[in-house]
Parts: structure tokens; sequence; C-alpha cells
């Protein structure tokens, strides 16, 4: 088998991965911030660095996958005037601001789980974790990296670029920052404009507040990551992710903080997934055309023809590399969702098919090509976790699946060893890798819950005489085209016409 070879945006090449410890992974992945519903851009990385906890797993590592929610109400663009997200939000939904957080925190969890994703290990939130922030800011200022103006703590960005590599990851350097630096509100307290802010003070209309050094304020937007990555994996840690839209200014200023406070740079592999675009244009507020998850599961949206299935939409995602553009479309999310029917179609068949009765397949070319393309799946994923290439060579299977089936091909066509390792890599691959589920199943089980209520109701209704109401239920159900048969011995059974 082939090693692991990963991407890594930092050197801008695949490197062969080898973990710090022997055996473990640590992972830390930016998490949402909690100010509002998540959309599909978010589904993206959430996913992505999913499949890659998931592989992990596979190869047979202890994984600490730590993901965090931004629940501090900073403001995220460098050098605009403290804006709390989280509280304007809070006063235009009449909620306090950590009521809002919980809402959005729910809605976020609840969307991750119906597109499957596994749960991290640790799920650290920014405002629990105000203590450590401070702490890595005096450590910072100790170092002579950061200065204090008016109670508000600003790293010094053209300092430290005097002795590190700063911009490296994101491909600027500080000319072009400094030529590129808008002039926006709250800059001129700043030696330089690109210095970017590790606390700042709180205007008195700012409700989320927390007392520090250097006075009443809140924590800037890069300084959390970096305290709660250090605390949960150390010093050093194998991977950090998020979205490609995150290298600058976060993840740029993640590296520099860290690196001084921590003497040694936060990882080793640096994964960033690519964007999700609409008609080629890139999802965004300013363009009208964000899509909420709740949005794409209901089809409630004017660029949508319909709503898609959670599962729907991992398996578009999953049809691209993590690293090229994603771009959306109803055609590509209905041909996603056939692709998807008939892939879970030949699973299903794969399963139930015999084992054959002999120990020599008939057709050894076949047989040959099969476990060819069964072990290109691992080759696949360990160049740098191409899901793409995954999905195309379990399609490729599917035809000689559905021939089996079909009686078009013999039964005895592949060895009996062949056909459990077909059995197998499509079970490891298809669930356990990639994350799909058969969501037809889930919504039998649920018909299957309501029925037996309904049922339940029935004999009470009849239990207490009330006619009326054991007709109705029966009738309706009729009408749905769901039979209920009275049995003799009072249980009542039904059937799907």
């Amino acid at each position: 088998m082939s090693l692991l070879k990963v991407y890594n945006s930092y050197t801008r090449q695949k490197e062969t991965f080898e973990p710090i410890t022997p055996g473990h992974v640590g992972i830390y992945v930016c998490g949402p911030t909690v100010s509002g519903e998540s959309h599909l851009g978010h589904a993206r990385p959430y996913i992505t660095f999913d499949i890659i906890y998931r592989y992990f797993l596979h190869l047979g590592y202890k994984v600490r996958y730590v993901r965090n929610i931004t629940d501090a109400g900073h403001f995220e663009e460098e050098g605009r005037e403290a804006e709390d997200k989280i509280a304007d939000k809070a006063t235009l939904e009449k909620l306090e601001p950590m009521e809002l957080v919980q809402k959005y925190t729910n809605l976020f969890h609840w969307a991750m789980k119906e597109l499957n994703t596994l749960e991290p290990s640790i799920e650290p939130t920014a405002t629990g974790h105000i203590v450590e922030q401070i702490d890595m800011i005096q450590k910072i200022i100790k170092e002579g990296y950061a200065y204090e103006v008016n109670g508000s703590v600003y790293f010094d960005v053209k300092k430290y670029a005097a002795h590190y590599p700063y911009g490296k990851l994101s491909g600027r350097n500080l000319d072009d920052l400094l030529e590129t630096t808008r002039s926006l509100e709250g800059q001129d307290e700043k030696r330089n404009k690109q210095d970017f802010a590790l606390w700042k003070s709180a205007p008195p209309q700012h409700i989320m507040r927390w007392n520090s050094p250097w006075g009443e304020g809140f924590p800037g937007w890069h300084i959390e990551c970096s305290a709660m990555s250090s605390k949960y994996l150390g010093a050093e840690f194998d991977i950090h992710g998020g979205g490609m839209d995150l290298q600058f200014p976060h993840h740029e200023s993640e590296i520099a903080q860290s690196t001084i406070c921590n003497k040694h740079m936060p990882a080793r592999y640096w994964i960033h997934n690519n964007m999700i675009t609409i008609n080629g244009r890139k999802m965004g507020k300013s363009y009208n055309n964000q899509i909420k998850l709740t949005e794409m599961f209901n089809g409630q949206h004017p660029l949508l023809e319909k709503g898609y299935s959670p599962m729907t939409i991992r398996f578009f995602i999953l049809q691209t590399h993590y690293r090229s553009t994603l771009d959306f479309g109803n055609e590509a999310l209905q041909a996603a969702e056939k692709g998807l029917k008939r892939l879970w179609e030949a699973y299903e068949a794969l399963i139930k098919l015999p084992s054959p009765s002999g120990s020599e397949g008939l057709d050894q070319q076949l047989d040959e090509k099969v476990i060819k393309m069964l072990l290109q799946l691992d080759e696949f994923m360990n160049d740098d976790f191409n899901t793409a290439k995954v999905l195309a060579n379990l399609f490729e299977l599917v035809p000689i699946i559905n021939a089996i089936r079909d009686k078009h091909l013999s039964p005895n066509v592949l060895k009996a060893t062949t056909l459990e390792m077909l059995q197998r890599y499509f079970h490891e691959y298809i669930e356990n890798i990639l994350g799909l589920r058969d969501e037809n199943a889930e919504d039998e089980g649920k018909l299957d819950g309501v029925l037996s209520l309904l049922i339940e109701l029935r004999k009470e209704a009849r239990a207490k005489k009330d006619y009326a109401t054991s007709d109705k239920i029966r009738n309706q159900l009729q009408a749905l085209g769901i039979s209920l048969k009275d049995d003799k011995d009072g249980n009542i059974t039904y059937s799907i016409n």
C-alpha cells in the first residue's frame, strides 16, 4: 500500500504524511461563527475534514480532532470599528447574545448530523477560553511583538516580518499588504496599518466584554484559534485545516502569534479546501447568493428548483477533489442525486449476491480487473484524499455488479475471495470513509414509527368505543395508500399499496 501524501498549503507541494507521535494524529479545524445559520459554503470544509478524519481512523490512527465554535462577538474584518456581530444579530432577533449563540450552535450541530459528519473529539468555544487568550497575549507582549494602545492590544506585523516569513502561507509580502490595506475606521491607533488586533477595548454599546489587564474588552478574531489549538493539541500538532478563504488573514496571523508565543510553527501540514461557487461567482452576502443548509434541504430558495437531501449534497461535494473549485447548479445536484441512487442500489445488490460455488472464477481477466480497481481506491485516498477518483472507480465497478445481479454474467464469474473483497471494499468506502448512508432506510424507519403510533391510537379509540376516531384513522390512511387489517387476535397490521 502506498504512503499517504497530503498537499501542504504552506510549502505548496505534496508531502508524505509523518505524524509527530507515531500512531496518533492531531487535527485542528476552524469551526463556524455562530451569529447566523450555516450555508452551503460551510458544508464543504466540514465534509472535507470529516473525510480526512474518517480516513485516518480507517488507517488505524488514534485521532484527536478539534473543531472550535466562535461565539465571541469580535469583529472579523481587520480595521473595522468594533462591530459586535452576535450582539447586533441578537438585538434584531430579540434574543440575549448567548441565547442566539445557542440557537445557531444547535442548528449547526443538527445540519452536521444530517450531513453525517462525525462529531469532533473536542469542540471548544472562544468564550470558554478567554483566560487562555489573555495569557497568550501577555506572552506575546513580553516577547516584544505586541503593544497596547487605549485598552487595545495589536500584533506588530512589521517587526515580526523582519525576522520571520510573514505571508508565506498566503503568498503575500509586506509591501503588498501595505498597498492593499484599506483605510478603515480604528486604524489610527495602530503603529502600522497591517497590524492586527489581539484584544480590543470594548465601547459602551458592546455587550460581550471581559476584564483584562488592559481594561474591559474582547479578543480579536485570530487569537482564539491559536489559544485553543495549542491547549488541546500542543505547541506543534499535525494538521491545521479550514477553507481557502482563511489563509489570509486568519491563518497567517495564527502562525505569527503561535510562533512568538510557543516558539514553534503551530502545524506541520496546512490543508485548505477550495470554495463553492454559484454560476462561477463566489458565494457571499454581497452577491445575494448564499443558500442556507435548511433551504438546501427544503428547496425554499430562488436559486433552487427543489430541495436536496443531505446525502445528495454530501455526494455532490465528494465528486470533486477538495482543492478544486466546485460550482453549484441544479443540474449538477440532480445528476448527483441520480448518481448516488445508482451507486447505492448497486451496493445493496452487491451485499445480497451469493458466494460463487467454485473457488476459481470463470473470467480471470475480469477478476484481476476488479482486484486492481479496488486496490486503486487506497492509492487514490493516499494521494491527497482524492474522493473524486475513488467514486469514479466505484462507478466503473457498478455495471459488473449489476450484470451479476441481472444474470447477464454468471454468479461464478468472480472468485469467491474477489467477491468478498468487492463487498468489503464497497462497505468500507461507501459507508465508513465516504460517510454515505441509506436515507430511504431512515425514512422507512420513521414511517414505521409513525404508523405504529397511529395503530396504537386506533386501538385505544376502539377500546373506548370511539369508532368515529378509529374509522377516521383507517380511512385517511387508506386514502394515502396504506391499508390496515384487523386480525382475529386483536392485533392490527398494515400494508402499503
